[in-house]
Formats: C-alpha cells, structure tokens, sequence
C-alpha cells in the first residue's frame, strides 16, 4: 500500500528561531478546544501528563487545500505522517505514563475529524481554529495561503503545566519516536 502524502527527501528543515523558548515550566491557559469527538477540552484541567503536537495543517486526499509553495517552508510538510507517528506510538506513550494525547491545529473539528477517522487515530484532535489557545500561549506561528497557521511544536504538559516542549520538529515522521525517547530518559534519570 502506497504512503498518503509521503515526505520528500529533499524538505528543507526549521531551526530553532528561539519562538517557543519562554514556554517550558509556563502554566497552560484555560481555553476551551473543540476535540474531534464532540466534546470540549480544557489543556488546563487535564490531569497527569498530557502530549500534545500542535501540526499547521492537514491535507486531504480528496482536496487540494495545501498553499502554493507549501514544501518550500521549513517545518510546513509532514502532518500526516506525524499524526502516524503518534498513532504507531500510542500505546508506547501510555506505558511511559501519559494519560492523553492530543494533535492541535487551527482547522475546524468538522475537518479534523475527517483526518482522524481516515488515519484512525486512536486519540482526539483538537480545533484552535480562534487561535485564542495560540495568542494565550504566544505559540510560534506563520503565514501561507491567507492562513495564520501554528509552527510544529509539541508541548509534554504536566497537571496544567508545561513540562518539556520539542521545538523545532524534524523529521515530522520520527517525531514521536523522539518524544518515546525523552520520556525514557525522563524515567531513568
């Protein structure tokens, strides 16, 4: 079976710009988030450790909804393989400790869930389609196609703090093996 929208050798890669460097030990705003399963999601409240990836976008196979120029950000491509990641991950991440896992973007719940049931992921994207969760947290953020959309970072929150954040996130695909590995070190050390 052939990969949905797999990532090209050539992806330029993000460096770390320094946007995301005030968010470890910060506490998470209390902002609702639609999640893909109708319910609304407080990231403050959530008790125990919490991963949530935030991606810029999906894309659909059915649709051409990716910008022009879209493989030429660094950091723009890779969403759906990193959702694999997490998908591939799951139940790895649950036996290191985390309680929840969440992929956030600013697209609608109605879109994400397209996503989510088509890569059936086992856990709930959430919608910052506001971008109130984003400006709360001065999430680093870019501009493409008209669209303000959020940089790929994951947040490791702990009882309504930030615990560890990845920043940049390269290669999108081993990202979750990536966070697998920190948590091992966490439980190590």
């Amino acid at each position: 079976m052939s990969e949905e929208f797999p990532l090209p050798d050539d992806l330029p890669e993000p460096t770390d710009d320094g946007a995301a460097d005030h968010l470890p030990g910060a506490t998470v705003p209390s902002v609702p988030l639609p999640a893909t399963d109708g319910r609304t999601v407080d990231l403050s409240s959530v008790s125990g450790r919490t991963v949530v990836y935030c991606y810029p976008k999906t894309g659909r196979p059915d649709r051409d909804v990716i910008p022009d120029g879209w493989e030429e950000i660094p950091g723009a491509r890779g969403c759906t393989p990193e959702s694999r990641g997490f998908r591939g991950r799951y139940h790895d991440l649950q036996d290191r400790g985390v309680a929840e896992v969440f992929g956030l973007s600013v697209q609608s719940s109605d879109y994400q869930r397209e996503a989510r049931d088509r890569l059936d992921l086992p856990f709930e994207l959430l919608s910052d389609e506001d971008g109130e969760f984003a400006d709360r947290l001065d999430l680093p953020t870019f501009e493409a196609g008209g669209e303000r959309l959020l940089e790929r970072l994951t947040l490791v929150l702990s009882d309504g703090r930030i615990d560890h954040v990845f920043y940049p996130v390269f290669p999108p695909d081993d990202h979750a093996d990536e966070v697998v590995r920190w948590l091992d070190g966490r439980s190590s050390g």
